[in-house]
């Protein structure tokens, strides 16, 4: 009885570890054929969709190794970063292996000065016209020719003037009767056909006649055109000559459009030249051309020089830097703006290693500093290098660009007068045309521009000709008029 019972026992237990052996045998074949699949779907608790390599984001990969593009291990992209809002997330120890570097947006000091190139060339205001008073024949120029270099009081041509023989004559007989108000009436006839001082004085020293002229520079400088040779007759009035003077000259520097409103005339400048390197040369804004340039978007600021030495000379290229006034102002590296050609981005540092374009709209840049005019805040993070990685991110995740706010939801600021005076050139029922000259508080040049009127009666018993006083602000749907009355110096 015992050894049937044995038996039995022995059957049981043989049977229960062969049942152990198959469970141990199947779960290790379950682990086996799993254990990447598991590896491949999830990485700690976070579901993967694929990995990746930044550098060539749109190829994916299921599962995880190196890239076969670049020397580095592939990059998980997880489910729960795909549709996360507010910025993509990125792998903390990607960044750093990259080297990201982000900067804060902060308020600072901005060189209102700007730095320009430009040209030199003749002072057109310091130009002589010689020209004889009466009509006579050319016995001798000189030797010059256009392009000399000449001093005030040089010679140019001697004409013989015939008209003038028979007048000096008479004048020297009157003389001789001493009849002092014949003399005097006769003298004054010279005068009145144009003769200079200095050769009724001659006629009068000598006691002859004197009919051949001296025609001299009044001014020193380069001849721009000679139109005489011997021989030739000229008349009363033509020209012989023209001389532009070389004292001072003009400096044309091209402004970039967008700069324009900083250039006021009278605004202290220094210029440099290739042909003088370690000197400077010293000037002012003469005035602003009135006329863009269309091909290049500049504007021509016209700078005058003193020319000591004649050294400058006409064609010579020069680098202009124009003194500009101080302004605190929201700053960021220029390194961290983006500019896709339609607008202007830069990339957030959110919490949490996340990131998110936001569009901005910048001003000034100097110094390596870009001025934010609106879409930041002071404070906000921005990417400053690795840019090109989260943007690629951002372009997977199909990710919104922060827009810059509206007028409306921005905190409303106390509104700033400003006056002018100009001429009325156009009035239209919701707005009037106005030419003025500086506004100084804008940073503004004398200009042509379109003002919208704060009320209709403002334009009231007003017509096109009309010298204005006037005061505008700078509204978000545009300047506008909001007092208007005759200048009383009209």
């Amino acid at each position: 009885m015992n050894l049937e019972l044995s038996s039995k026992a022995r059957l049981g237990l043989a049977a229960a570890a062969i049942a152990l052996a198959g469970v141990a045998a199947g779960y290790g074949v379950a682990s086996l054929g799993g254990s990447d699949t598991a590896k491949e779907a999830t990485s700690g608790d976070r579901k993967v969709l694929y990995w990746y390599d930044p550098m060539v984001p749109n190829q994916h990969f299921d599962k995880p190794g190196k890239s076969p593009f670049m020397d580095m291990e592939l990059v998980p992209k997880y489910a729960d970063a795909a549709g996360e809002e507010g910025g993509v997330r990125i792998d903390p120890t990607l960044v750093q292996s990259l080297g990201l570097r982000t900067a804060e947006a902060r308020r600072g000091t901005l060189d209102g000065g700007l730095t320009a190139t430009g040209t030199i060339g003749y002072n057109d205001r310091e130009v002589a016209i010689i020209q004889p008073r009466a009509s006579g024949f050319v016995q001798r120029t000189y030797n010059r020719a256009p392009d000399d270099v000449i001093g005030a009081g040089a010679p140019l041509v001697d004409l013989l003037i015939p008209d003038w023989g028979g007048a000096q004559e008479e004048y020297l007989a009157v003389l001789r009767t001493g009849d002092r108000a014949l003399a005097s009436a006769a003298r004054q006839r010279l005068i009145l056909l144009g003769m200079p001082q200095s050769t009724i004085a001659a006629a009068e020293r000598s006691g002859r006649a004197h009919t051949v002229i001296t025609i001299t520079s009044p001014i020193g400088g380069t001849i721009k055109s000679l139109g005489v040779r011997p021989g030739m007759s000229v008349m009363a009035g033509q020209t012989l000559a023209e001389v532009n003077g070389l004292g001072t000259v003009w400096l044309d520097a091209a402004v970039p459009e967008a700069m324009a409103g900083q250039l006021r005339p009278g605004t202290s400048v220094t210029a440099t030249l290739a042909a003088y390197p370690g000197e400077t040369f010293n000037g002012r804004v003469r005035a602003i051309l009135p006329q863009a340039e269309t091909e290049s978007r500049t504007v021509t600021a016209r700078i005058e020089l003193v020319n000591r030495g004649k050294r400058l000379r006409p064609g010579m290229f020069a680098t202009v830097n124009i003194a500009g006034r101080q302004r605190t102002t929201l700053l960021v590296p220029s390194e961290a703006v983006i500019r896709t050609g339609r607008r202007t981005l830069v990339m957030l540092a959110l919490d949490e290693g996340r990131y998110q374009p936001a569009e901005v709209r910048t001003g000034m840049e100097a110094g390596g500093q870009t001025e934010v005019l609106a879409g930041l805040s002071e404070g906000e993070k921005v990417v400053t290098s690795g840019q090109f990685l989260i943007d690629s991110e951002a372009s997977l995740s199909a990710m919104e660009v922060r827009p810059i706010p509206s007028a409306a939801a921005q905190p409303s600021a106390k509104t700033t007068s400003h006056r002018a005076t100009g001429r009325i050139e156009k009035i239209a029922p919701d707005g009037v045309t106005l030419s003025h000259g500086p506004v100084p508080t804008m940073n503004w040049p004398a200009m042509t521009m379109t003002f919208r009127l704060g009320g209709a009666a403002l334009a009231r018993g007003f017509k096109v000709g009309d010298r204005v006083r006037f005061t505008f602000e700078q509204a978000p749907q545009g300047p506008t008029v909001r007092s208007m009355v005759r200048d009383a110096g009209q």
